[in-house]
């Protein structure tokens, strides 16, 4: 009896053994049939498996297994729309840097273009004019402010206002010092056109305005590095080398000396006043902000009323200007018009006035009054050797070098400049690093005492509480 007891629990023990080989070899049948069908199947029970298995009648029928089943994940469409997503995060990013750098490309290139385009035109136009006409300074004036007014005033129209102009930004007062101060400028910078004082001259006689412009802003609290002082007395001693040189080779009378010498005190005082009207006008942008449009308009606009003094001379330098030589101008293959030739370089000269001064506006608005200066002065160099070169100016060689000796302390003040506001620019964004680090350390301090102030203020409760049960 005990020997087969035992037998029968060796088969047993064995039954379940190799139920759970023959469970296993399943699963692992399932798996292989679905991870590939090309791999060969896998034995359900080994032959040493097969000797100890029982008959069919004792055998337990073991349960059914779960046949696992590998699904497939298709992650491409996962990829694409990742790929997508940071395609467009790029592309949002190149629209993001396109806008905020384009504009400034375009405004830069505006500005260039106004500046030396039309700048250098009017100067073209100019000598072509006072060439013949040297007393035509007011009606030059005139017609430019009137060109620039019309213009400003399409722009500022606006038919529901009570005053048919847009609001203004800034207020009109504010106006008034600039306008008497840009009128007096233009004025005396074409009269001194009489008094002997040819264009090439002219021009680099007015490039000093980078040292009346430092001597006004040093009186109104400004200072300069020592580069930049270095550099506008070098523009100076320039200016006195042209001055003289061009003295000497136009001192035949000394009514000649003395109308050269006139017109340079006319020079200087329009450059004096010019300082004090580039301080004016940046001070009225930090003030209100920049609007070149509306300040272009009313500093032309409401000085008109100033050219009455002046109708009598306008009127006798408009006749003597249309009365001079044909020009023929084509407008088609088989028609050509005559105009007079004086009264086309002055419609010219206006037209190209606008542009320039529009350029010098929107870089104004932009920048400070010194590196207006500069900017202007590299255009004079420029305007000037148009000039040399296309009415044959014969400059004495002492000009020449004072001429050279001009515009390269321009250039020298103006890369100072240039690092000079690196350096403001490199400060400043320090200071708000500084503000914002010490803001969030005074949040975080305030965060501390409030938790502080949370946690003692619970035992403290809880001391009342068992104080208040005792006095019950």
């Amino acid at each position: 009896m005990a020997k087969k007891k035992s037998n029968k629990d060796r088969g047993g023990s064995g039954s379940g053994a190799s139920a759970t080989a023959t469970g296993s070899s399943t699963t692992a049948t399932g798996n292989s049939s679905n991870i590939s069908k090309s791999a060969s199947a896998i034995p359900s029970s080994t032959a040493e498996d097969q000797q100890q298995l029982p008959s069919s009648a004792e055998r337990p029928v073991p349960p059914p297994t779960a046949v696992t089943t590998t699904s497939q994940i298709n992650a491409r469409p996962h990829l694409e729309a990742a790929v997508a997503a940071n395609g467009m995060k790029r592309a949002f990013s190149i629209s993001a840097l396109a806008q905020t750098t384009i504009p400034m490309w375009v405004q830069t290139f505006v500005m260039i273009s106004l500046i030396f385009g039309g700048c250098c035109s009017n100067v073209f136009a100019l000598e072509a004019i006072v060439k013949e006409e040297p007393h035509s300074g007011h009606l030059i004036t005139f017609a430019q402010f009137v060109v620039v007014a019309v213009e400003g005033f399409y722009y500022h129209f606006d038919r529901k206002s009570p005053t048919l102009l847009k609001p203004n930004q800034i207020p009109i007062f504010r106006w008034f010092g600039q306008i008497v101060l840009f009128f007096a400028v233009s004025v005396l910078n074409n009269y001194a056109f009489g008094f002997n004082i040819s264009v090439p001259v002219h021009i680099i006689l007015r490039s000093g305005g980078s040292m009346t412009t430092m001597l006004i802003g040093y009186l109104y609290g400004k200072r300069y590095s020592r580069v930049q002082v270095i550099s506008v007395l070098v523009l100076s001693v320039g200016i006195v080398i042209s001055a003289f040189g061009d003295a000497k080779a136009k001192s035949k009378t000394a009514s000649s000396t003395s109308q050269f010498v006139a017109g340079l005190s006319i020079i200087f005082i329009a450059q004096v006043l010019s300082a004090f009207m580039g301080l004016y006008v940046e001070h009225t942008y930090a003030k209100y902000g920049s609007n070149w449009r509306e300040g272009l308009f009313y500093t032309h606009a409401m000085a008109l009323v100033l050219f009455i003094p002046f109708t009598r001379s306008i009127i006798s330098q408009f006749n003597t200007l249309l009365h001079s030589a044909p020009l023929p101008i084509p407008l088609a293959l088989p028609l050509t018009i005559h105009i007079p030739r004086q009264l086309f370089f002055l419609v010219l000269n206006s037209l190209t006035q606008y542009l320039c001064i529009r350029g010098v506006n929107v870089l104004g608005a932009v920048s400070s009054a010194l590196t207006v200066t500069i900017v202007l002065n590299i255009r004079k160099l420029v305007s000037l050797m148009l000039s040399v070169w296309l009415f044959g100016n014969d400059l004495h060689v002492q000009v020449l070098v004072g001429a050279a000796v001009v515009f390269g302390g321009a250039f020298v003040y103006g890369l100072e400049g240039q690092r000079l506001s690196k350096e403001r620019k490199a400060a400043a964004a320090r200071e708000t690093a500084r503000k914002a680090v010490e803001a969030a350390r005074e949040k975080e301090k305030e965060k501390e005492g409030g938790k502080g102030g949370a946690q003692s203020s619970a035992p403290a409760a809880a001391v009342g509480g068992k104080g208040g049960k005792k006095a019950q």
